[in-house]
C-alpha cells in the first residue's frame, strides 16, 4: 500500500493532485522553488521541500533535487504533474531505481510516444489510422528535400522529438521548403536537443480532436471520450471542450478504440491522451500521444463523474481499472478556457506584478483550478497561466452561458489578463455553432475588438471618476455639499484624459469636451460602487492602489491612474524620460550607454521575462544620463534602468524657430 505521495510540479496541478490525495488518505510532500516559498501548493501540502532557485533547470527540472526530497520525507510514490519531468523516461527510470512507484506509464512508452517518428511507424503497425509522410532515421536535408516530391504540398515539417508548435512549419510550395527545414531544425535543436524532423501531408483546418485513455497493469484499457481542442493560437491550445460538437457516436467509438490500440501496443499504463486531427470528412488521423494527465483534464472528469487522479493513484497501486468501457457514460458538457497573466492587445505579452485580488465567480456548474490567490506575485520565471476556468451545463449552450459569466463575474485586480478575449471567443458565433477548426483563431477573429488596444469611454472614465471624487470628498460630503466642479487627470495606457467632475448631492456629472455622462451614487463601501445609471441600478468594483485605480463591470475591466497633482512631463507627446522596466525579469542586453543621443521610440534595454524579449524603449528625444542596468541584472516591475535628459541643444534650436 502506498501512503505518501511527492508531488513534482508546482500551481494549480500541484494543487490540484494535493487535493485528491489527501482525500484518498495520501500524506503528502510538495516540492518547491525559492520562488515558490509561499505558493498555495506548498501551503496545502503535508509536508514541503525546497529543491532549488526560481530557475526551472535548478529546481523543478532537476530530478536529482526532487528525488532526494522523496528520500528525506519518505516519499514511496511520485506525480509529476503536467510540464517539468512528467514526460522524461529517464526520471521515471530513475524513479524506478530509487526504489519508488512513478505515477505514470512506463519509461519504455514515454521514450517510444516522445518520438514523433518512431511512435508514428508503431501506430502504422499497429494499424492505427495516421497522416501520410516521411519518417526515414535522422533523414538528411536532401533526403526530406526527395520526400516531399512523394508527398506532395501544402505539408509540415515537424520535431520528431517535440510539440507545442517549435520545430513546425507549413510549407505551401517547394521553393520555401529548404529554407523552412534549416529554421525547424534549428528551432527544434534549441528547444529538445534533438534536430531529427520528419514530414506529413497538411490537414488544411483540421479539428484538433483528443481521446482520453486510462490502462493498468492488468492489460484492461479504456477510453472516456473525447475533448474538443481545435481553438488555437501558434499551436497553443486556448479553449478544450467536451464532447466535441463535431464528433458523432459512430466517430466517437471509431477514435476511442483507435486509441485504445495506441495505448495497448506500448503496454501503457495509466492515464494518456491521443491526439488526432480530423478533416472536415470525419476522417481522423494520429498526431501524438501525451503519456501524462492533460492540461485539459477537467471537463473529461466533468461529463463522466470520474476523478481521473484517483484513477491514476490506483492503477499505481497495480489495481484494476475502476470501470469497464460499457460502465463509462458521457453527461451534459463542459467547455475550460486558460486564464493567462497576459495582455492580448499587446501581443499576448505575459504580465508580471502584484495580484492585488483575485476572488474566482461562484455558480452552479462551475470550477477552478488555480494555484494563485489574493496578494500573490505573478512572476517572470514560470508559466502566466492564473487558473482553469471551466464550466458545466446541461448541454453545451448552458455551459457556455455559465462559463462566459464565470469569467465576466471572476474578480482580478492589478495585472492584465485575458479574461475578455476568452468570453469574446465563447460567445462568438462560429465557436457557438461548434464551427471552429484550428484555423479559426487566425481567419475569423483576427480583428477582434479584444485583441485592440482599449479606448475607455465616457461612461467607464465617470465610474472611474466616482470613485475617486468620492474618496476626496467623503460620503457624507456628497449628500450635504453645495455643487462643486473639480478637475481630475487620468492616465489611461499610453495617454492622458481630462475630467469636469460636477458634484451636487448624490449626482455626478463627468464631462470630457463636449461629451458628458451623469451618474446617481447609491453607496459606496467595500471595494463595491452602487450607481444608478441613465434609471437602471448597476455594481462597479474596484480596487485603488496609491494613485492607481482598477475597475470592473459590464463584463469588462479597466484601470487608470490618477496624475491629477503630478507635475506634466514636458511638451505633449513628451515622456519623462524614467525608463523603467514593464515587468519582472532578466536584462539580457542594454544598447545604450550615458552620453548616447536617442530618438523617441529608439530601443534602449532588452528585457526578457517568461522566455519572450521585450525591447524597452525611449519616451522622449534626449541624451542619455544614467544607465541603472547591466547585462545579467534581475529587475523588478517599475525599477528604474534608464534615465533621459533633454537635449539642450536641439531644445534651443526649436526655440529659435521663428
Amino acid at each position: 500500500m502506498l501512503r505518501k505521495l511527492l508531488i513534482a510540479n508546482r500551481g494549480e496541478i500541484a494543487v490540484r493532485v494535493i487535493r485528491t490525495a489527501k482525500a484518498l488518505g495520501y500524506r503528502t510532500v510538495a516540492v518547491y522553488s525559492e520562488a515558490d516559498a509561499k505558493a498555495v501548493h506548498v501551503e496545502m501540502a503535508d509536508e514541503a521541500v525546497c529543491i532549488g532557485p526560481a530557475q526551472v533547470s535548478a529546481s523543478y527540472l532537476n530530478s536529482d533535487a526532487i528525488l532526494d526530497a522523496a528520500r528525506r520525507t519518505g516519499a514511496d510514490c511520485i506525480h509529476p504533474g503536467y510540464g517539468f519531468l512528467s514526460e522524461n523516461a529517464a526520471f521515471a527510470t530513475a524513479c524506478k531505481e530509487a526504489g519508488l512507484v512513478f505515477v505514470g506509464p512506463p519509461a519504455a512508452a514515454i521514450e517510444l510516444m516522445g518520438s514523433k517518428r518512431r511512435s508514428k511507424i508503431a501506430m502504422q503497425e499497429a494499424g492505427v489510422p495516421v497522416v501520410p509522410g516521411y519518417e526515414g532515421n535522422n533523414a538528411s536535408d536532401d533526403e526530406l528535400i526527395i520526400a516531399a516530391k512523394d508527398i506532395g504540398y501544402p505539408l509540415m515539417i515537424k520535431a520528431s522529438a517535440g510539440g507545442g508548435g517549435r520545430g513546425m512549419r507549413l510549407v505551401e510550395s517547394e521553393s520555401e521548403l529548404a529554407e523552412n527545414i534549416k529554421r525547424a531544425r534549428s528551432e527544434s535543436k534549441q528547444a529538445f536537443g534533438d534536430d531529427e524532423l520528419i514530414l506529413e501531408k497538411a490537414v488544411i483546418e483540421p479539428r484538433h480532436v483528443e481521446i482520453q485513455v486510462f490502462a493498468d497493469s492488468q492489460g484492461n484499457a479504456v477510453y472516456l471520450g473525447e475533448r474538443d481542442c481545435s481553438v488555437q493560437r501558434r499551436h497553443q491550445k486556448v479553449v478544450e471542450e467536451a464532447p466535441s460538437p463535431f464528433v458523432t457516436p459512430e466517430l466517437r467509438q471509431a477514435m476511442g478504440e483507435a486509441a485504445v490500440k495506441a495505448a495497448l501496443a506500448c503496454n501503457y499504463e495509466g492515464a494518456g491522451t491521443v491526439e488526432f486531427l480530423v478533416d472536415k470528412h470525419r476522417n481522423f488521423y494520429f498526431l501524438e500521444m501525451n503519456t501524462r494527465l492533460q492540461v485539459e483534464h477537467p471537463v473529461t472528469e466533468l461529463i463522466t463523474g470520474q476523478d481521473l487522479v484517483a484513477w491514476q493513484l490506483r492503477v499505481a497501486e497495480g489495481l484494476p481499472l475502476p470501470l469497464a468501457q460499457d460502465d463509462i457514460h458521457l453527461n451534459g458538457h463542459a467547455i475550460e478556457v486558460r486564464l493567462y497573466a497576459e495582455d492580448p492587445a499587446h501581443g499576448f505579452t505575459p504580465q508580471t506584478g502584484p495580484l492585488l485580488e483575485f476572488k474566482p465567480a461562484a455558480g452552479e456548474g462551475l470550477r477552478f483550478d488555480t494555484g494563485v490567490r489574493s496578494g500573490d506575485a505573478i512572476t517572470p520565471h514560470y508559466d502566466p497561466m492564473l487558473a482553469k476556468v471551466i464550466a458545466w451545463g446541461r448541454n453545451r449552450d448552458e455551459a457556455r452561458r455559465r462559463l462566459i459569466r464565470a469569467l465576466e463575474d471572476t474578480t482580478i485586480f492589478g495585472v492584465t489578463t485575458n479574461r475578455h478575449f476568452l468570453s469574446r471567443i465563447i460567445a462568438n458565433e462560429t465557436f457557438g455553432a461548434g464551427e471552429a477548426t484550428t484555423a479559426f483563431l487566425q481567419q475569423a477573429f483576427s480583428d477582434d475588438p479584444s485583441l485592440q488596444p482599449q479606448t475607455l469611454d465616457i461612461r467607464q472614465l465617470a465610474l472611474a471618476a466616482c470613485v475617486l471624487d468620492h474618496g476626496m470628498s467623503g460620503q457624507s460630503a456628497w449628500s450635504n455639499a453645495p455643487a462643486t466642479m473639480t478637475p481630475i487627470k487620468l492616465a489611461t495606457g499610453d495617454s492622458t484624459v481630462e475630467l469636469l467632475v460636477t458634484r451636487s448631492g448624490n449626482r455626478l456629472s463627468v464631462s470630457m469636451g463636449e461629451v458628458r455622462h451623469t451618474l446617481e451614487l447609491v453607496s459606496q463601501r467595500d471595494g463595491l460602487l452602487c450607481i444608478i445609471d441613465n434609471g437602471v441600478r448597476q455594481t462597479c468594483q474596484y480596487h485603488r492602489q496609491g494613485n492607481s485605480l482598477y475597475l470592473q463591470a459590464f463584463g469588462q475591466s479597466w484601470s487608470v491612474r490618477d496624475i491629477t497633482h503630478q507635475p506634466a512631463t514636458g511638451p505633449k507627446g513628451v515622456g519623462s524620460g524614467r525608463i523603467q522596466a514593464t515587468m519582472d525579469g532578466a536584462i539580457i542586453d542594454v544598447l545604450v550607454e550615458a552620453g548616447h543621443s536617442v530618438r523617441q521610440g529608439d530601443t534602449l534595454v532588452i528585457l526578457e521575462a517568461m522566455k519572450m524579449e521585450h525591447p524597452v524603449k525611449a519616451d522622449r528625444d534626449g541624451i542619455v544620463g544614467e544607465v541603472h542596468a547591466r547585462k545579467g541584472d534581475q529587475v523588478k516591475r517599475s525599477q528604474l534602468l534608464v534615465e533621459i535628459t533633454a537635449d539642450q541643444n536641439a531644445e534651443r534650436e526649436s526655440t529659435a524657430k521663428p
